[in-house]
């Protein structure tokens, strides 16, 4: 018995553990796929009638408009900042075996604890408002989450329904508390929150060069959840774990991994950090709730997490390249009059070809190593 399970573990630990050829997986295939992605926008572009001068403005606008000046790179910086906590999130589900598409309601409550408590704290300093806004959020996220990973290890539901679900109510709940006299804004009959105060508020950091420069603390925020998340996945008995039991469930509950704690601690975890992302909306960027304020941010972390590997730098990677598509598409709209909606195609046809690692290997042979034929995570 000791022999077997000795056997079972170094197996896990051999798959567990990252390789070099995960490089190609993190790296190669992405790279692919986004190169892929526009090429097809382009032609999806000719197909509607659009000549090839506009084409070709189009992805100059979406350069110019994402990296090209520095109010370009404020507002791509701006709209990366909360994908990278919440696709961060989604990886650790992802890395974990759990499928969470409860990002998007744990957005909203996330935001929500963080608008409740700068109104309920309006003469707070900010060195205790601000960590304090930020770690509200974390928590309600945490136990919105924590709900899905509790019915999955006692009722063995799926999280991917109960995660739905779940946002749905989000949804309708985040209706209903700005209905009340808490948080509805005075004199406003429609559904807004009152503002959070100024010292909640995370600090732009750009603010003395230009006014109109969003990008805010919160980019430090997020670097440091990377740091964390790394850390967590790769050197930590927790994050191998969660990599064991992404791997094997069978194999990891043989080798002594209490499956029940890890779908718990990883759906409570990837729900702080969605929750983090709701949090750093209202207060660097919204300062304040409305209806669906979350904007699809959770929806998109998903693909986010995809592209990016469910690796906690590349997602980084992958949030930079969708908050560049984000603000990029605006100047596109503006310069080139393309439709903004091409955008979302282009980010849809770079998740087919992420979901469809075989597939970029077969059009592009030349890109990886000989014998390579399998496409995991």
């Amino acid at each position: 018995m000791s022999e077997a399970r000795d056997t079972a573990m170094a197996a896990l630990m051999a798959r567990a553990a990252p390789g070099r050829a995960a490089v190609e997986d993190l790296v190669v295939v992405p790279v692919f796929a986004v190169a892929v992605a526009l090429l097809l926008g382009a032609l999806t572009m000719l197909a509607t009638g659009v000549d090839l001068p506009t084409i070709g403005r189009s992805y100059v606008a979406l350069a110019v408009g994402s990296v090209g000046s520095l109010n370009a790179l404020s507002e791509t910086l701006t709209a990366a900042v909360p994908l990278v906590l919440a696709g961060l999130g989604l990886a650790l589900g992802f890395r974990a075996g759990l499928f969470n598409i409860g990002a998007e309601g744990q957005v909203l409550m996330g935001g929500m604890a963080a608008v409740a408590l700068g109104i309920a704290w309006p003469g707070g300093p900010a060195l205790m408002l601000v960590p304090g806004c930020l770690l509200a959020g974390a928590l309600a996220g945490a136990l919105y989450a924590g709900i899905a990973g509790w019915l999955r290890v006692a009722t063995g539901a799926h999280e991917v329904i109960s995660t739905i679900m779940l946002n749905l109510i989000a949804y309708r709940l985040v209706d209903y508390m700005l209905r009340q006299p808490f948080f509805q804004r005075e004199g406003r009959a429609d559904p807004i929150s009152r503002s959070v105060p100024d010292a909640a508020e995370l600090p732009r950091l750009l603010s003395g060069l230009d006014a109109n420069l969003r990008v805010h603390a919160g980019i430090f925020v997020a670097l440091g959840a990377v740091a964390l998340a790394q850390w967590l996945l790769f050197r930590t008995r927790l994050g191998f774990e969660f990599r064991a039991s992404g791997e094997n469930p069978d194999a990891a509950r043989y080798a002594g991994i209490r499956a029940g704690v890890v779908i718990v601690v990883a759906m409570a975890l990837a729900g702080a950090l969605a929750g983090l992302a709701g949090a750093n909306q209202v207060t660097g960027v919204l300062g304040r709730a409305s209806p669906g304020f979350s904007a699809g941010i959770g929806f998109d972390a998903i693909a986010v997490a995809l592209l990016g590997r469910s690796h906690p730098w590349g997602v980084l990677v992958a949030a930079l390249l969708f908050g560049a598509l984000e603000a990029g598409g605006r100047q596109m709209q503006v310069d080139a009059g393309v439709s903004i909606d091409l955008i979302a195609i282009i980010q849809a046809l770079i998740i087919v070809f992420i979901a469809a690692p075989l597939l970029v290997r077969a059009l592009f042979p030349w890109g990886f190593s000989r014998g390579r034929t399998g496409g995991g995570a």
